[in-house]
């Protein structure tokens, strides 16, 4: 097999992680977008590059579908600045990702094998992640933008030359469900910015509290419980 020739951050250890305040850990921020971007148009991989370097150097880990396309260009801008960057795989293990799923390894740290097909992945993608941003895409992407809206999680629509972005805009207007936790934005850099500073307010207010809604718990069903 001939020797691939790695550009050294690629390798190199992450530089910087995002802490939250007291404690919260490091804001991890997902990428979205379509696996085969033909007709995105032609900055799509740029600007996807563009989204994983501001990721990285705002001290924030990638998160993608570890997949082709504008999530993988993504990985490899994060890996660009030594980012740290984790893939969430729709197969069961390393084998049936790259021979089954025909996905790359690459610009990735860890990869999560869950074994759960594309829609399963997707689900676990968005709920392992503190924000999201969505980028030109297709039915996938959808999928993702879906699960967020209904979690209210932070959400990022990118504007390109693609069309995703006042296609989005028509599905929100469409649900008639008010969410202040979507915001637009054509620069990357001013992107990332505000979904740190949102993902950082939100956590100061809901993370020392949380009720559990598990019977079995050792400290009662419906108890508030104080970290």
């Amino acid at each position: 097999m001939a020797k691939r020739n790695l550009h050294p951050n690629h390798t190199a250890v992450p530089l910087n992680f995002c802490r939250l305040p007291d404690g919260y850990g490091v804001v991890k921020i997902a990428v979205s977008g379509a696996a085969e971007t033909g007709a995105c148009g032609l900055d799509a991989y740029e600007k996807a590059k563009e989204v994983g370097r501001e990721i990285a150097k705002h001290g924030g880990i990638i998160t993608t579908g570890a997949t082709t396309g504008f999530p993988m260009y993504a990985a490899m801008g994060a890996k660009d600045e030594c980012g740290f960057s984790i893939g969430f795989s729709p197969a069961s293990n390393e084998r049936e990702h790259v021979e089954t799923y025909k996905l790359p390894l690459d610009f990735m740290d860890v990869v999560v094998y869950t074994g759960f097909g594309y829609s399963g992945r997707d689900l676990l993608l968005v709920r392992s992640s503190d924000a999201i941003i969505i980028g030109c895409g297709r039915i996938g992407t959808l999928n993702e933008f879906s699960v967020a809206f209904e979690d209210r999680r932070p959400i990022g629509i990118l504007e390109g030359s693609w069309g995703t972005d006042e296609l989005l805009k028509q599905i929100i207007e469409a649900a008639h469900r008010p969410n202040a936790k979507i915001v637009y934005d054509s620069d990357p850099k001013a992107m990332v910015e505000r979904l740190i500073e949102m993902v950082t307010k939100e956590k100061e207010k809901t993370m020392l509290v949380y009720n559990n809604h598990d019977s079995r718990s050792a400290t009662g069903k419906n108890e508030e419980v104080i970290f």
